[in-house]
């Protein structure tokens, strides 16, 4: 079975709280992002008989840090015991990246244990620009690639989220996150909802923002160089805050779907740039 979570949709999980926002400047706009160390847990919600999945849960421990001057790194673990046609395996992803301050560059890293034996392991480097983004992959074979121009993981969601308080509703953005083979370009089909509150709802996760607006935001994963695709390969949709906090994940992979609740945020000091 091929990873189940890409690195951006974990990314999207970016929290923030006064005091030790940090500023990230991308297509022209400064959007609040906080250093932070989140932890999902998920679990089945429903699967087809096709699937053949009988059940699945597991965790993710997400980590975001950075400063607009040094560029910004994720961390991502994701352990997961998936139970399939009379067998059980555990699967554990683990992700680094790295992307620039201006969303230009980016680096990544894959690797994918199952049963403790590592089954695949992906690395390279990407650059875009207005006509295309080149990446080059080290592992598992040396291969240069042109695809076209794309946004990465930051600079997508700085950009989802000024588009979301302009008040856009539905809008399409390109995104190359290094994910699955890192090999392509998908797109994404963007819908934001209206502004809601939950009130005391999961206040010992995420404290006063139990009293903050959020929207309900879906996104729907496209393969960018198929014409034909009519369907998503995957969708996702999720609570997002305008400080970027996420949480309640809904993931539907056709076959099957998961859900992820947000157990444990930590935020950390922000970077500075002095010195």
């Amino acid at each position: 079975m091929r990873p189940i979570f890409t690195n951006y949709q974990i990314a999207l999980s970016c929290a923030a709280a006064t005091g030790i926002f940090f500023t990230v400047n991308s297509a022209s706009a400064e959007v609040s992002l906080a250093p932070h160390r989140a932890v999902y847990d998920v679990n089945l919600n429903e699967a087809s008989e096709r699937s053949g999945i009988n059940g699945m849960n597991g965790r993710i421990v997400y980590e975001f840090r950075g400063s607009p001057c040094e560029g910004y790194t994720t961390s991502f673990r994701f352990v997961n015991r998936v139970t399939a046609r009379g067998e059980s395996n555990v699967t554990d992803q683990r992700t680094s990246t790295y992307e620039d301050a201006e969303g230009e560059n980016f680096r990544f890293v894959t690797q994918t244990y199952v049963n403790d034996n590592k089954d695949r392991e992906i690395e390279g480097k990407a650059s875009t620009g207005k006509d295309k983004t080149s990446v080059a992959l080290d592992k598992p074979d040396e291969v240069n690639l042109e695809l076209p121009t794309a946004m990465f993981p930051t600079a997508h969601i700085v950009e989802l989220l000024n588009r979301a308080d302009a008040g856009e509703t539905f809008f399409q953005l390109p995104i190359f996150d290094g994910s699955d083979g890192g090999d392509r370009v998908m797109s994404t089909t963007i819908i934001v909802g209206p502004e809601k509150t939950d009130g005391e709802e999961n206040r010992d996760v995420i404290g006063d923002l139990a009293d903050a607006e959020y929207r309900k935001v879906t996104i729907s994963y496209f393969d960018k160089e198929d014409k034909q695709e009519a369907l998503p390969e995957y969708t996702i949709a999720f609570k997002l805050y305008d400080s970027g906090i996420t949480r309640d994940l809904e993931m539907d992979y056709g076959d099957f779907s998961l859900t992820g609740k947000m157990t444990d945020l930590e935020l950390f000091d922000a970077e500075s740039c002095e010195g």
